[in-house]
C-alpha cells in the first residue's frame, strides 16, 4: 500500500516590479528527506515553471535543487530569488551574505534591503553557425527584424540561453513562436530556452526589453529569467559596448497574461572584462499550497 505525505509549498513572486508582476516560483522548506523522484512529482503538480527545494548543505548555508514540471535544471534565477527574499523575511538569515550549494557547484548570494542576488559566471559566448534561417522561422521573423550588427549568439553564465537581439518592441511584441522548433533547436545547442531582447524599451528607464520561451522544460513563456538576464546583461556589455555596471531588464510584459518584471544585473569588471555577474531583484509571498504525494 502507497502512503501518502502532504507538502507545503510557498508561491513567491520573484523580480517584482513596484511590488506588482513579477515571476511565480514554488519554494519547499526543509526538504532533506524528500527523494528527487519526490520533487519532480511537486514540481509537476505545483506547475509552475520552476519549484527549488531548500535542504541542508554541509558546505554552504543552504543547498538548493530546481526542478521544472518536466526535469532538474542546474539553477534558476527566480526561483533563487524568491528564496532567498523570503528566507531573509523570515529571519532565517540575519546578515547581508550568502551562498548556496547546487548540482553545478557553489554560489554567493547577496541580500541588500529586500532585495535577492545570486551570483552568475563570466560569460561564455558560441556562434549558432548556419542556424540563422531556422532560429527565424521558429519565431515567425524575418532577418530584417533583426537588431543590426548585433550576432544571434548562445550565452551561458551559468545556464545556456540563445540570444536574439530584435530591432524594436513592436517586432517583440509580434513574435509568434513554434515551439516544437524551438525545442528541437534548444535540443541541438543543449539550451534553457531563447531570450528574445530588445534594447528599445517601453519603460525610459530600462536598458532591455525580452521574452523568453523554453518549451524543452515545458517553459512556454516566462515572466521573469534571472539566469538568462545575466548573459543578456554580458552581451550588452560586450557585443553592443553599452559600458554600464548596473542593467535593469524587463520581463513579461507582451506575454498573453502579461505580468511585468525588472531584473537587476551588476556587473563586476577589470579592464573592461566581464569577471563576475550578480543578477537579482525582490520577491513577494502571494500564497501557499499543499500538495499531496506518494512516499
Amino acid at each position: 500500500m502507497n502512503n501518502t505525505k502532504i507538502i507545503n509549498v510557498q508561491i513567491l513572486n520573484a523580480f517584482v516590479d513596484n511590488n506588482k508582476g513579477g515571476n511565480p516560483a514554488g519554494v519547499v522548506l526543509n526538504a532533506d528527506q524528500l527523494s528527487n523522484k519526490n520533487k519532480l512529482e511537486i514540481a509537476k503538480k505545483v506547475g509552475l515553471s520552476e519549484t527549488a527545494f531548500v535542504s541542508k548543505s554541509a558546505t554552504e548555508d543552504f543547498k538548493l535543487d530546481f526542478f521544472t514540471p518536466n526535469k532538474q535544471i542546474a539553477h534558476c534565477g527566480h526561483a533563487t530569488v524568491a528564496t532567498f527574499s523570503y528566507l531573509k523575511q523570515l529571519d532565517i538569515i540575519k546578515g547581508n551574505d550568502s551562498s548556496k550549494e547546487t548540482i553545478d557547484g557553489r554560489r554567493e548570494i547577496k541580500l541588500i534591503g529586500d532585495l535577492a542576488f545570486m551570483e552568475q559566471l563570466p560569460p561564455k559566448y558560441a556562434n549558432i553557425g548556419d542556424k540563422e534561417p531556422i532560429i527565424l522561422k521558429s519565431l515567425g521573423i524575418r532577418k530584417t527584424d533583426l537588431m543590426p550588427n548585433a550576432p544571434i549568439q548562445v550565452v551561458n553564465t551559468g545556464n545556456s540561453f540563445m540570444l536574439i537581439p530584435v530591432k524594436d518592441s513592436k517586432v517583440l511584441q509580434n513574435i509568434n513562436p513554434d515551439f516544437d522548433m524551438i525545442s528541437e533547436i534548444s535540443d541541438t545547442f543543449d539550451l534553457i530556452g531563447f531570450y528574445v531582447f530588445s534594447t528599445h524599451t517601453t519603460h525610459p528607464k530600462r536598458d532591455a526589453s525580452t521574452r523568453m520561451f523554453g518549451p524543452r522544460y515545458d517553459i512556454f513563456e516566462e515572466e521573469g529569467t534571472g539566469m538568462a538576464a545575466g548573459p543578456l546583461a554580458c552581451y550588452l556589455y560586450d557585443n553592443l559596448k553599452i559600458k554600464k555596471d548596473r542593467f535593469l531588464i524587463q520581463q513579461g510584459e507582451f506575454m498573453p497574461q502579461p505580468s511585468p518584471s525588472l531584473i537587476i544585473v551588476d556587473l563586476q569588471t577589470r579592464n573592461n572584462e566581464i569577471q563576475g555577474v550578480m543578477a537579482g531583484g525582490k520577491g513577494v509571498l502571494k500564497t501557499q499550497i499543499d500538495i499531496e504525494i506518494t512516499v
